[in-house]
């Protein structure tokens, strides 16, 4: 039975979310460490109207996935949800250990428990629009010790609220190693999504996280400056055909100017909707899988609280 999935406008039932992207970006602001300011999504009206295409096209649900350090402004995405009509699911949490302000050094982990707890259960950034997810990230090929801190936080965070869990992987490694943390927190990995799992290409490592019940999510659609889409249609068809459908999320993750069109770039968030669904279908995916996929799993991981 699922419970309530708590968006930027309130709480629904996990039926009324249907087609969802599971990982995107409305509004970001990252700290000035990051000087590729292409990552910059900051005019209200050219993300308002990329979501409109996004209703336009089919779409019902957006995952925000903007973290606390990266410029996450509840009240941008609560107006947006409100005028696109879209249920947008937002997150409180952490991206990466070269984006975390000072405070979370000098915090205690149940301190930053407690701030975690807030935006879940009060409201984020003086609004009060509520986190529906919870977020920590890790390095490339490591997990620096304030990642580690701030993943313990999200653990304990989850503990008590409820809020499910996504994880930042870079490039595509710690997943596991991120699972083993949550682990000994006592987190239930079935409520915990791997995120970039598609940047690392490895059908094998796919299966070693859906084995421990964690949703897999594959966010990286039409980014051909890593590889073609054909080989994310493979790594779909390994999940499906060794079981996983039910733990299988896909999303497009475009938090640039350069991949939305209303910012002057592409494909934008049709993408999906328009083009990859339809070769899914063709290269041989059930629309039952595609449905799984998009409505049923998002819900499903999602859908954590109580009513």
């Amino acid at each position: 039975m699922m419970g309530k999935i708590r968006t930027v406008l309130g709480d629904i039932e996990a039926t009324e979310l249907g087609f969802t992207y599971s990982h995107e970006h409305l509004w970001t602001f990252p700290p000035s460490i990051q000087k590729d300011r292409d990552l910059e999504l900051s005019n209200y009206e050219a993300s308002v109207s990329e979501l409109g295409r996004f209703k336009k096209a089919g779409g019902n649900a957006l995952v925000e996935a903007t973290t606390l350090d990266y410029g996450r402004d509840a009240s941008k995405m609560k107006r947006m949800s409100v005028e696109t009509g879209v249920h947008v699911v937002a997150v409180s949490g952490f991206n990466k250990h070269i984006y975390f302000p000072a405070w979370v050094d000098a915090l205690t982990i149940e301190e930053i428990k407690g701030k975690l707890v807030r935006d879940v259960t009060v409201g984020m950034d003086g609004t009060d629009s509520k986190a529906g997810f919870l977020k920590a990230g890790s390095w490339d090929q490591m997990i620096h010790p304030l990642e580690e801190k701030v993943t313990r936080a999200v653990a304990r965070a989850h503990k008590e609220t409820g809020a499910p869990i996504w994880l930042h992987t870079e490039a595509g490694t710690m997943g596991e190693e991120m699972l083993d943390i949550l682990e000994s927190e006592q987190v239930d990995l079935s409520k915990v999504g791997v995120g970039h799992s598609d940047r690392n290409a490895d059908p094998y490592y796919h299966l070693q996280l859906a084995k421990r019940g964690a949703y897999v999510q594959f966010d990286g659609v039409s980014k051909v400056k890593y590889y073609p889409d054909s080989t994310r249609v493979e790594l779909i068809k390994n999940m499906i055909d060794n079981g996983y459908v039910k733990q299988l999320l896909i999303s497009a993750d475009m938090g640039r100017q350069g991949y939305l069109q209303a910012y002057g770039g592409g494909p934008g968030f049709e993408y999906i909707l328009k083009k990859f669904i339809p070769r899914l279908l063709d290269e041989g995916i059930s629309k039952e899988d595609i449905h799984t996929i998009f409505v049923e799993n998002p819900a499903r991981w999602l859908g954590q609280f109580e009513g």
